[in-house]
């Protein structure tokens, strides 16, 4: 029997239920012992501690960079918080209302593939697209005893492989064929994941959306949530409703001014502060925040 690990992270200002339902990564549940996902093939409970996180795996673990790495556990938040525009009352409002929120730094493949598959979708039902996903084509990952078994996210070339009629089997309807066509382009070389972070921004998002079913809003997902660039400013519907409603009143901005308007005001970590808007406006605390 594999000797489980337990490691603590001294870390200030990390809210982790906001950071890990915020709509950046599918795959994490809230338990009744914390929050388990699959991190890096390893099967991960989290749960949160005064100015720290306590991480178990359950496996062996010599070296748990791995894990700090993807939670980003080196990154200060209050040194991105004060590149915010002081002046947005708006933005402050979000920051306050979703405080500790941070970004996660994801595996390029899994998340690609997963906002391919997020197109259109609520967050429940992509986290269901992709736990079929991964129960059908995923490799099985360790877990504590009696535990129902976990997979890990299955590989660019097994989905290759499986053709996309086998995708439809997990109900992703027309995202099956996108997700095969970016799967095999990935398994062939054709498209070096790997590459895009030496890469400037502008040929990253270049190279990702030549993919079927990436336009700018996946591309930039994967920028920010895989790669870390840190202005790239995804815009769904609710950060599109929250940039309307905040910042354009009276007006609809053209999709160039709006581009122009991000690119100028939100400063260098633009990305994060997309995150606490998007997250603001989606679980209706702005609404709230307004009637009172």
């Amino acid at each position: 029997m594999r000797t489980p690990a337990e490691h603590w992270f001294p870390v200030r200002h990390y809210n982790l239920p906001l950071t890990l339902s915020c709509g950046q990564s599918f795959r994490w549940r809230n338990t009744p012992d914390g929050w388990e996902g699959v991190v890096a093939g390893k099967w991960v409970r989290l749960r949160p501690l005064r100015d720290g996180l306590q991480a178990f795996c359950a496996e062996p673990v010599s070296d748990w960079q791995w894990l700090a790495d993807y939670l980003q556990l080196h990154v200060r938040l209050e040194d991105i918080l004060q590149t915010f525009p002081a002046h947005d009352p708006h933005l402050q409002k979000a920051v306050q209302a979703c405080f500790g929120l941070r970004l996660l730094r994801q595996e390029p493949w899994e998340c690609l593939a997963s906002f391919i598959l997020s197109s259109t979708k609520q967050i429940p039902h992509i986290q269901q697209i992709i736990e079929c996903l991964c129960l059908r084509f995923g490799a099985p990952v360790c877990v504590p005893p009696g535990h129902a078994p976990v997979y890990a996210f299955p590989e660019a070339a097994t989905l290759a492989r499986a053709g996309e009629e086998a995708l439809r089997g997990c109900r992703m309807g027309f995202r099956a064929r996108a997700l095969q066509e970016a799967a095999c382009r990935v398994a062939e070389g054709v498209l070096n994941l790997e590459s895009l972070r030496h890469l400037d921004e502008a040929a990253a998002r270049r190279q990702l959306m030549s993919l079927r079913g990436v336009g700018p809003k996946i591309a930039n997902c994967v920028l920010l949530f895989a790669y870390g660039f840190p202005r790239a400013f995804p815009v769904d519907v609710w950060v599109r409703r929250a940039l309307r409603e905040a910042y354009f009143p009276r007006r609809r901005p053209t999709p160039r001014r709006l581009e122009a308007f991000i690119q100028s005001h939100f400063g260098p970590h633009a990305g994060y502060a997309q995150q606490y808007l998007f997250h603001y406006w989606r679980t209706g605390r702005a609404a709230r925040r307004k009637i009172q």
